[in-house]
């Protein structure tokens, strides 16, 4: 069994999907169970991140979880995981890991959150996808209009990477060995 953690999100749900369709038993962590229309074969299962304890019945019987970053007690997740039998993580992060700085709030959650892992004792591998291309979809209104878009970061090379193809990634690193402690980047190439 697998838990796919960010269940409603864009990676988790083409998660949920991919699994799904390949056969594989898969969980789904929702804080509302029953509103969340998941794919025929998915279980859905309550629990919060924000409270490790509540992760229990969602864990139970799961030998990999696909984990989101940034949680306070991220190594509490972690040890519920294990303390269950989990086997497994695949960690979503983010590329700006790579920069080391810890000014950056979001850099310093994902870099906590990959510290809380490699010390959990579980085996692990990190997905560090750049940019969403489905968070490209916040410029339409933009476009719409006529206008042109603008972003911070202008003269950062970025590539977006569909969902789905992040998902594919933690999928095969939640079912096939190989993956054990690997760190990948996950990007169209520029």
């Amino acid at each position: 069994m697998i838990l796919v953690t960010g269940a409603t999100g864009n990676v988790g749900r083409e998660l949920l999907r991919q699994l799904a369709e390949a056969g594989q038993p898969v969980r789904a962590l929702t804080r509302r169970a029953g509103q969340a229309g998941f794919p025929p074969g998915v279980q859905a299962v309550p629990g919060d991140l924000n409270d490790p304890a509540s992760l229990r019945p969602a864990l139970q019987a799961a030998t990999g979880v696909f984990l989101l970053p940034g949680y306070p007690d991220m190594p509490g997740i972690l040890a519920e995981a294990r303390q269950a039998g989990v086997t497994r993580v695949v960690q979503l992060s983010g590329s700006s890991v790579g920069t080391g700085d810890m000014d950056n709030a979001v850099t310093r959650y994902m870099t906590e959150t990959e510290e809380a892992v490699r010390a959990s004792g579980l085996t692990w591998t990190i997905l560090r996808p750049a940019m969403f291309m489905s968070n490209t979809l916040q410029w339409l209104p933009q476009l719409r209009a006529g206008d042109v878009v603008r972003a911070p970061f202008a003269y950062v090379r970025a590539a977006v990477t569909d969902p789905a193809d992040i998902a594919a990634v933690a999928a095969l690193a939640l079912t096939a060995d190989g993956h054990e402690g690997s760190v990948y980047p996950v990007t169209a190439r520029l």
